[in-house]
């Protein structure tokens, strides 16, 4: 286990937009941040890690017109509160840069005027539209069904002067880099979006300003013009480490940049790689070592809404299960590529089993052994047996297997590496029967080596912990009386002080939950939240949905459905087809074969690389059919409402694939 003392390493996230409070899916990001670099900090890096928020643009001049506030009084509030959950959940940002710091302000002016002393800002007019909640503008072409491309949401016309950045003269040299630097964009995925839907077939000149609002920075050689929001919010990156337009960078700056990670949503990703990278070329600056475009957390009932008063806010989750109970969950629980899903009963279920069972009850039974059989005194008595070889084998594997997914930010499964430690210090518990060997007094030398090596166990999987659950480790080591392990000798076995005394008073670390009173609990907290919104309490919203009028089709025999092959499939890929402005092809695992499939379901699903994943149901035994000259071969089963919105049937629970329906 090698150190990397003196290295630096600088990664951020995206800052967040100042126009509300963050609710659980927004505050994941900072989460799984911090963990990656409490982790690189325990390797020995070097780490400056950077936060902040976005502050500028129209939708916040709306909401602050709303408020009855100035835009400046609103978005002081908004950080404040984005910064009171972020210090909330423990994380440990070196950086809160806010884009309405003097200094930032300052630098994205000089930062424009350069742009267009170089020729790559010029002068025009824009004519289209524009998605006030994105800060983004799109062609005719580009919307879906008259809305927003990227968020679904309405659109309104925009006509007026602007400044645009020529983006095609750096196209051909980010392509470039992409294809020599593989890991600049990761997932490999979001890569493949990005070449295929941007780049390749052509980038349009970028916006770069707007006349039509006053809340951003202004052009300062034009102040009828703010910068648009993009520019201003990207360039944090490098005005939080004192890059200067003149040249004059600070020292942090030099040691710093270029970035080794920008962690961000998957929805940003193409600012991120496309913008971010062709604004730093025109300023002849490197570019970030790595962009992580991270999935969602979503919620299992339904998407989050003010109106239902179902929001879930890390605060009232902290309240009901304590902070490392939520950290662990949001990073548990998130794949590394597809969305992760939250609800209070899987919260319950994870609470219970895996922190509760699983490491806390390890942790308290271990340490009342050790009272109850030695008075508290750890010693290590040399009495081995072959058992103990197999238990160690795994805690001395553990961190360089937890260094192996770290360095390609598989976060949930360097957990889960972790958490296997711990389940073998249980299996190793019921291996050796301690309490059946206390009984014995020829073997008390066997029972306190066993005993040590569940601590010494412990000591390890704890310290391995840190950077996920930094409370929680500190709590396990005070009651342990030992101190963290250094990474250095994380794969060592033995190092704990013989004759240690640990706590007399063992320390519930995670109190098991009930879900029913866990259920009262959140719903008298959104009967609040929509009593503090005005909101009255009202039917769900599905229940005023109109029922579809069902038309009887001909009848059929079991031996006629009998003949359909319906089973479930997972969807390894998903684009649309350029040919068709209503398909989509995936190409769906089903069992240990692959079949292409062609669907006319565009229209409900704009982003399809969003549904890589996904278990759908399928009929498979059709008749391959040509479809734009592409072969389908199966049918996937949707349901449609009475407005004729369609939606994928997918199971109710987790199933392989290739398991049959009927």
């Amino acid at each position: 286990m090698n150190k990397h003392t003196n290295e630096n390493y600088y990664m951020t996230t995206a800052i967040a937009y100042a126009s509300g409070k963050p609710h659980i899916g927004n505050t994941y990001e900072i989460v799984l941040a911090d963990s990656i670099a409490r982790f690189r900090r325990m390797q020995g890096y070097n780490v400056f890690f950077q936060t902040g928020t976005d502050e500028h643009g129209q939708k916040i001049e709306n909401k602050a017109t709303e408020a009855g506030v100035t835009p400046k009084q609103y978005v002081d509030n908004t950080a404040g509160e984005i910064r009171r959950i972020w210090d909330l959940m423990n994380t440990s940002y070196d950086k809160f840069i806010r884009t309405t710091d003097d200094y930032h302000e300052a630098q994205v002016q000089k930062m424009f005027k350069k742009m267009f002393d170089k020729g790559d800002i010029y002068l025009g007019s824009y004519e289209g539209w524009y998605c006030t909640p994105c800060e983004s503008f799109w062609t005719e072409s580009q919307l879906v069904d008259g809305k927003c491309p990227d968020c679904g949401r309405e659109v309104t016309k925009a006509n007026e002067p602007a400044y645009f950045f020529r983006m095609s003269k750096y196209a051909q040299k980010l392509i470039d880099h992409i294809n020599s630097h593989p890991d600049f964009i990761q997932p490999v995925s979001r890569k493949n979006e990005m070449m295929n839907n941007f780049l390749l077939p052509g980038l349009q000149d970028l916006c770069v300003s707007r006349t039509s609002f006053k809340w951003g920075i202004p052009v300062d050689f034009d102040p009828k013009h703010v910068v648009y929001v993009w520019l201003d919010a990207l360039t944090n990156y490098i005005t939080g480490i004192g890059y200067d337009c003149d040249g004059n960078h600070t020292e942090q700056f030099g040691k710093f940049w270029p970035a080794d990670l920008h962690l961000i949503g998957k929805d940003i990703i193409r600012f991120h790689t496309i913008y971010w990278p062709i604004f730093l070329m025109s300023l002849d600056l490197p570019l970030p070592k790595q962009v992580f475009g991270h999935p969602w957390l979503i919620q299992a009932d339904g998407k989050m809404s003010k109106s239902k008063g179902n929001v879930i806010y890390a605060d009232d989750l902290v309240d009901m299960f304590g902070v490392d109970a939520v950290r662990y969950f949001v990073l548990h629980e998130m794949p590394f590529e597809n969305d992760g899903v939250i609800s209070w009963d899987l919260m319950v279920e994870r609470m219970n089993s895996d922190l509760a069972n699983t490491l806390g009850n390890l942790v308290n039974r271990t340490i009342s052994m050790s009272n109850k059989y030695f008075g508290g005194v750890v010693e290590n008595r040399g009495a081995a047996e072959p058992v103990d070889d197999e238990l160690k084998a795994v805690v001395t594997s553990t961190a360089q297997k937890v260094e192996d997914k770290m360095k390609d930010l598989h976060v949930a499964d360097a957990i889960s590496e972790i958490f296997t430690l711990f389940k073998r210090c249980n299996k190793y518990i019921d291996e050796t029967t301690p309490w059946v060997i206390a009984k014995d007094e020829a073997k008390q030398d066997r029972l306190a080596t066993v005993m040590y090596n569940l601590v010494e166990s412990i000591i390890i999987g704890a310290s391995l912990l840190r950077p996920y659950l930094p409370e929680t480790t500190e709590k396990i080591l005070a009651q342990l009386n030992a101190k963290e392990r250094d990474y250095e000798v994380l794969d060592q076995f033995g190092l704990y002080e013989s004759g240690t005394k640990v706590t007399d008073q063992p320390e519930i670390l995670f109190a098991r939950q009930d879900l029913k009173e866990v259920m009262e609990k959140v719903e008298a907290v959104q009967a609040a939240a929509r009593a503090a919104a005005g909101i009255e309490d009202t039917a769900d919203e599905a229940d005023d949905k109109e029922d579809v009028h069902v038309e009887p089709k001909a009848e059929i025999t079991y031996d006629d459905f009998d003949k359909c092959q319906f089973v479930v499939g997972e969807v390894l890929a998903c684009e649309t087809v350029p040919k068709s402005k209503k398909l989509l092809k995936f190409q769906i695992k089903i069992g240990d074969q692959t079949r292409q499939i062609l669907s006319g379901i565009r229209k409900w699903y704009p982003e399809p690389e969003k549904l890589i994943g996904m278990k759908v149901m399928a009929l498979i035994n059709l008749a391959p059919r040509q479809m734009c000259g592409l072969e389908s071969q199966g049918m996937l089963l949707s349901a449609e409402d009475a407005e004729g919105n369609v939606c994928l049937m997918t199971p109710s629970r987790d199933v392989p694939s290739g398991s049959g329906i009927g």
